[in-house]
């Protein structure tokens, strides 16, 4: 591994982690190498053949020794071509192993830095912070935007994989316990399942800030509202280099030529500024009211009444 602490962007999903962890790795110096999603169960094997059972896997001391060996190749950039070979099915899952086996040589080659963006490690990230010394960046996002953004998407969850934690619900969620599980029971809108996500994702969060004063905290707003300024702060505590390049890619990415929303996961380029108030255009007064209701007791460790 190389010299350097590993980065860790985590968060809730839908909170800025893939556009932040792209200008994180803008960087010239040093190499970074960007690290989609492991904990996913949508991740390559290649990149990582920890069989992750469950969304938003929970991994501590207690049941680490199954998880670490993968985590520490993927940090390590040992790419396993065989598990990725056992899921080769088309041309293109073949160039996939291709291009990402050169990747990880080459990440070696240069003793990249390892990022890795991931908002599904939330509540892991205590673990991943101790194990492997990362540095870990949380980021925040407003409830009701986290709600519009969801419920735009359609994207629903399966809340038994929380319960099927048993950890995860001690360590974490056990207040929530009766909640979660009547929505394990029954399948609710994305708009309820949002609510409830931002909840279970932030109280995690805010534990963190509590207790763990090593790990930086971040509002999504804050960065878009003023974007250049917010990474070359965050380059300065990365002890990253920050160059004129560097900002003209922040700018790019964030200038208000760019669109508020799109429906593609992998373009990061939004109106910065624009897109944190999205919300306010796509949810009623009255369901913004109903969110707040909702998430009041811990949203205002977060967010002010201006921010509604």
């Amino acid at each position: 591994m190389p010299d350097r602490q590993p980065i860790l962007v985590t968060g809730s999903h839908r909170s800025g982690t893939g556009w932040v962890g792209r200008m994180i790795a803008a960087t010239p110096s040093p190499q970074i190498a960007y690290l989609w999603e492991p904990f996913s169960l949508l991740h390559r094997p290649g990149i990582c053949d920890a069989a992750f059972p469950y969304w938003f896997p929970y991994v501590c001391e207690e049941n680490a020794s199954v998880f670490r060996p993968s985590i520490a190749d993927t940090l390590a950039f040992r790419y396993k071509t065989g598990a990725e070979l056992r899921v080769v099915r088309t041309p293109q899952d073949a160039a996939r192993l291709v291009r990402d086996r050169a990747r990880f040589r080459r990440y070696r080659r240069q003793s990249a830095v390892p990022l890795m963006k991931d908002p599904i490690a939330v509540f892991s990230a205590e673990w991943l912070c101790d194990t492997f010394d990362m540095h870990v960046l949380m980021l925040i996002r407003h409830p009701a935007a986290f709600v519009y953004s969801i419920r735009q998407r359609g994207w629903t969850h399966p809340f038994d994989h929380f319960l099927a934690q048993p950890l995860l619900m001690r360590d974490f969620l056990l207040p929530f316990e009766r909640e979660i599980q009547t929505f394990a029971a029954r399948e609710h809108s994305p708009f309820e399942q949002g609510i409830l996500l931002w909840k279970l994702i932030h109280s995690a969060i805010l534990r963190f800030r509590t207790n763990r004063p090593d790990f930086m905290f971040l509002r999504l707003e804050d960065i878009a509202r003023d974007p250049v300024a917010a990474f070359r702060a965050l380059y300065a505590r990365l002890d990253l280099t920050f160059t004129n390049e560097v900002m003209a890619t922040i700018a790019a990415h964030s200038d208000v030529s760019n669109p508020a929303t799109t429906a593609s996961l992998d373009d990061v380029r939004r109106d910065s500024r624009a897109s944190v108030v999205a919300w306010k255009a796509g949810i009623t007064a009255e369901e913004a009211e109903h969110i707040r209701t909702d998430v009041e007791q811990l949203s205002k460790e977060f967010y002010s009444d201006e921010d509604w």
